[in-house]
């Protein structure tokens, strides 16, 4: 059972344009919430254990992150690091990009991903989607969104490595794009694009599951009202909070659980400066160096903090999400009786 978009009341003018902004709206609010753990996450991927060496994947970002035994000490460790070498005001280093950048990657993935199920419905006889075209309009929705937002995770990446106080940090958003293009050219805003395509597997999974639970969830309480013998609205299908807390955390465990180490690859590769004309760091070149000096365990630095903060992270995304596009249903609801 998916919601229909063809026939869906809207508020903004089209049902993708109401999920747009849900996810816009979502996309911030669990961005400032999680913020200082995305922080942490990132310089966890991009510590390197091994002693400093000029080989690729190395990066500057460990020195502020040291190796601490156990998860719970090694996050909060690398917190108080952070307060430590910027103050209070280093948990949130880097907030204007991230925050731009996950309120226009959930905004803009929601735009398309309904846009494309929109389309995939109005092809069909009876208006509806499969598992199967979840998956690919997921996957065709990631990618276009990163693409379009991979210059800001680059220069995003790239502050959540540097001190404040360091004579290479970043002032701001632009300061790091017109810094990067004018160095790098638009190669180095692309840095890691390959990694990102690769890594809309991770949405597509995570999609596809998320509205299989959805529809399971909603036709077990459709079967529900029917042997009470209540009427079906759509609007029943509404699921509760706890029900889209566990309908997002179980589907994000399943896609981080899978594709994970490219975030890893994609981290060390965004942070990494090559001068002008010299050859870009290359994924191979990167995957080596990693296995050579940290072995398997390399590829999963950060999973433990990756999981701890985005799990807290993607169910405040969906329980917002899911609530802003049923109160802007409603509202559209009650504006078309009005015009009545």
């Amino acid at each position: 059972m998916s919601q229909s978009l063809t026939n869906t009341p809207t508020l903004f003018g089209d049902p993708s344009v109401d999920h747009a902004v849900a996810g816009f709206g979502a996309g911030s609010v669990a961005t400032l919430v999680m913020h200082p753990l995305d922080l942490v996450k990132v310089r966890f991927q991009l510590a390197d254990d091994r002693p400093p060496a000029n080989a690729p994947g190395a990066t500057g970002g460990a020195s502020l992150t040291q190796k601490r035994p156990g998860l719970g000490r090694a996050v909060y460790g690398a917190l108080q690091d952070a307060v430590k070498v910027d103050g209070w005001r280093g948990l949130y280093r880097g907030l204007i990009p991230n925050l731009v950048g996950g309120a226009s990657s959930w905004g803009l993935y929601f735009l398309f991903y309904n846009m494309i199920k929109k389309q995939m419905q109005l092809r069909d006889p009876n208006g509806k989607t499969t598992s199967g075209q979840h998956l690919l309009a997921a996957a065709e929705a990631s990618a276009v969104t990163s693409m379009l937002t991979n210059p800001i995770w680059v220069v995003k990446t790239r502050v959540f490595a540097t001190a404040a106080k360091d004579q290479m940090a970043y002032r701001g958003l632009w300061d790091g794009l017109r810094s990067v293009y004018r160095t790098e050219g638009i190669r180095g805003l692309y840095k890691g694009s390959l990694l990102t395509l690769a890594g809309t597997a991770n949405g597509s999974i995570q999609f596809a599951t998320y509205e299989e639970i959805k529809r399971r969830r909603a036709e077990m309480k459709r079967r529900r009202y029917l042997a009470h013998g209540r009427e079906w609205h759509t609007e029943d299908e509404k699921l509760s909070n706890a029900e889209y807390i566990f309908a997002s955390g179980g589907s994000k465990l399943v896609a981080i659980a899978l594709t994970y180490p490219y975030q890893v690859i994609r981290a060390r590769i965004q942070n990494a400066t090559t001068a002008p004309g010299a050859p870009p760091l290359r994924i191979p070149d990167v995957i080596r160096s990693t296995y050579r000096g940290e072995g398997m365990k390399g590829f999963y630095k950060g999973l433990g903090t990756n999981a701890l903060r985005i799990l807290p992270g993607t169910c405040t995304t969906f329980v917002v999400y899911e609530n802003l596009v049923w109160a802007f249903r409603s509202l559209a609801v009650k504006r078309e009786e009005k015009a009545r």
